[in-house]
């Protein structure tokens, strides 16, 4: 998992200072790279195989640490599932600022939110990512927050352009594009997905039994 463990250590400096440092080096020195370590294992391992199958021996694998070194940090599996998962989150989060900047130049359209679906659906890690997320937070109230924002965030960018009512439809729509794109060997195609939020966006013209009941009332 590239980019939360390019998140981590750019957050905290590691690659800094593990500058003309062996790995082993660095681990005896840093205990904290080795803690960001285990962490980033673990966010890699919940993508891969999910929350529940986590274990602290399989985590001590994917790190290439002693299995002690993963209680130690860590003293329940609760705890380090929490960290994990807020690495996960914090990926999300930096995904959702770059979408904010891309809605700025596509813009608020069916056309310009379905490219930027169908780009996200080519993100296999990211999609992976999402779905963990949320399905910890099925289990933990605690994650939910983190498993909102991708939602609430789209419904913040539709909103001042179609209104909540419809940001809110559009949104439960992409979200189950996303899905879909777990369960089927081929994700939706492009046009689809645009021609489906149009009809969501767009306001469909009154009938005219409908317009003439308006008329009457």
């Amino acid at each position: 998992m590239q980019n939360v463990q390019k998140y981590m250590y750019a957050r905290t400096g590691v690659i800094a200072l593990g500058v003309g440092m062996s790995d082993g080096t660095r681990r005896r020195r840093d205990p904290e790279a080795r803690r960001r370590e285990i962490i980033t294992a673990a966010a890699e391992l919940i993508v891969e195989i999910g929350v529940d199958a986590l274990t602290h021996r399989k985590v001590a694998a994917r790190a290439g640490v002693p299995l002690g070194s993963t209680t130690q940090y860590f003293a329940t599996l609760d705890d380090l599932r929490e960290a994990a998962i807020g690495a996960l989150a914090a990926e999300i989060e930096a995904r959702i600022d770059e979408t904010r900047r891309a809605v700025v130049v596509e813009g608020v359209t069916p056309e310009g939110l379905a490219r930027l679906v169908r780009r996200g659906l080519e993100d296999a890690h990211a999609i992976q990512a999402d779905r963990a997320v949320v399905t910890a937070a099925v289990h933990d109230p605690r994650v939910r927050a983190f498993a909102r924002q991708w939602s609430d965030e789209i419904v913040g960018f539709i909103a001042p352009v179609h209104g909540a009512d419809r940001a809110r439809a559009a949104a439960v729509f992409i979200d189950g594009v996303l899905w879909h794109s777990q369960i089927h060997d081929e994700p939706l195609d492009e046009e689809l997905i645009r021609d489906a939020l149009a009809g969501i966006l767009t306001p469909s013209p009154a009938s005219p039994s409908a317009s003439a009941a308006a008329a009457s009332a």
